[in-house]
């Protein structure tokens, strides 16, 4: 299977993540997996599209480090900031893929309490922001030599995706202006 974004978010959607349970819940069975029992207030691990599952039915909920809020978007826009120039952040495992569901989320609360609405508006600026100024320095570097293994080790794999499409292009338009052959 090539790595394309759609394939990056299956990665995601059956990565494993923790959730804690609600309430005691006996065994329950999706599309032929079974999971729990569950009992109140302990820590489980499961794929993501499940604990999805369970999570819109009120009886889980993510562990507070798997999931992402407006706190930790800013700690992300903070920590991209202040970076040197030519230096790009680490961001945490299936940045993307959450990044997106917890946008879609929001605008799903919005729809049901309008006045959430400035609350959206917010966190989508703060998340343009800062794919924003990641794609900004995504591109820099990807005109530039062939970055050394720590730096690319800290673009997403969606990241690194751009990273080296732009690379080939920024090559082949390098190669066509300097050293095209006009006689040939």
């Amino acid at each position: 299977m090539p790595l394309n974004l759609e394939n990056i978010d299956f990665r995601f959607e059956n990565s494993r993540v923790k959730i804690i349970a609600n309430c005691n819940c006996p065994e329950v069975k999706l599309a032929g997996l079974s999971v729990g029992p569950l009992q109140e207030g302990n820590e489980y691990e499961t794929y993501y599209w499940i604990a999805a599952e369970l999570a819109a039915a009120g009886l889980v909920h993510f562990r507070d480090e798997d999931s992402l809020d407006a706190t930790k978007l800013y700690k992300v826009q903070w920590k991209e900031r202040v970076q040197v120039a030519g230096q790009i952040s680490e961001l945490p495992e299936y940045f993307y893929p959450k990044l997106r569901r917890y946008l879609w989320q929001l605008r799903r609360e919005v729809a049901n309490r309008p006045e959430k609405f400035g609350e959206y508006q917010k966190t989508k600026a703060l998340a343009d922001d800062i794919v924003n100024s990641r794609l900004k320095k995504i591109v820099t570097l990807s005109s530039g030599p062939i970055l050394a293994d720590q730096i690319l080790n800290k673009l997403t794999v969606e990241e690194q995706l751009i990273y080296m499409q732009l690379g080939k292009n920024v090559s082949q338009w390098r190669t066509h202006i300097l050293e095209y052959d006009i006689e040939g």
